[in-house]
Order: structure tokens, then C-alpha cells, then sequence
């Protein structure tokens, strides 16, 4: 059976809310929630895919809690893995989910089998946004499994 990690950081719990909507939707697998700053690099070898969740701090930058991952994810190999970038927003920033992008420009550079686009959820998801996130976790369950 395939791991999967969803992996987040989250200020007011819009993305914590997100990460666990994600994990609603992912079946046939074995699936793992933890926090940014609780992943160590040796962690990585133990999942097939990987969700990788933030908000964006300022205008459109790494929140503090996320630099640390940031700077251990550009460390670790995982070419090929499947990935998944999501967060939440304001769109009152000029820079919307900026640093889902940050995380998505990382994931690509790596040669991981990312879902393009990343989800990008305007502050807490709304009965809207399911359709969305389900669209999301279906094209990565795609990736994990191709």
C-alpha cells in the first residue's frame, strides 16, 4: 500500500482545515498528517507522495514556521515522487498564495510528478471549495499511482 504525507503549517487553521479535507478525500492508501516543523530529512524515504500545505505570510512570502522545511526539502532527493502543493489565501494581497507557488516552483525543480495547478483556497474553504479539493486529490492520487 502507497504512503502518503501531508505535510502543513498553519497560522489561524484555514490550512490545517484544508489538510484534513485533503486527507478525507484520499483512499487506497495509508495516509499521515504532521506539522512542518516536526519533519526530519530522514522522514522523506518513507512516503510514495507527498502533500506539501502553507498559508502565505505578507506579500506573498515563506511564513517563518515553513523556512526550515523549505530549506530541508531543497535537500532531499525525491525526483519523481508524487507531490501536491495547496494552501490558503488572501486575495487582498497582491501576491495571492504566494508561498504555495514557492513550494510548487521547489517541487517542480526536484523532478517530482506534481499536480500543476496547486490548490489555492481563499482564507477557510467554503462548501464551494470541496469540488475543488476533490479534483486535486484525485489528479494526485493519479500521479502516486502512475
Amino acid at each position: 500500500m502507497k504512503k502518503v504525507i501531508i505535510i502543513y503549517t498553519s497560522m489561524t487553521g484555514n490550512t490545517e482545515e484544508i489538510a484534513s479535507l485533503l486527507q478525507e478525500e484520499i483512499t487506497g492508501c495509508e495516509v499521515v498528517m504532521k506539522e512542518m516543523d516536526e519533519m526530519q530529512q530522514k522522514d522523506f524515504a518513507l512516503y510514495d507522495g507527498f502533500l506539501i500545505g502553507t498559508y502565505t505570510d505578507g506579500d506573498g512570502e515563506l511564513p517563518f514556521d515553513s523556512e526550515e522545511f523549505f530549506d530541508l526539502l531543497e535537500k532531499v532527493p525525491l525526483e519523481g515522487k508524487a507531490a501536491g502543493c495547496f494552501g490558503s489565501g488572501d486575495s487582498a494581497y497582491n501576491e495571492f498564495c504566494g508561498a504555495v507557488d514557492l513550494f510548487q516552483a521547489e517541487v517542480l525543480e526536484k523532478n517530482m510528478n506534481a499536480v500543476i495547478p496547486p490548490l489555492k483556497i481563499e482564507l477557510a474553504p467554503v462548501k464551494e471549495d470541496r469540488e475543488n479539493i476533490k479534483r486535486f486529490t484525485q489528479e494526485f492520487l493519479q500521479k502516486l499511482n502512475s
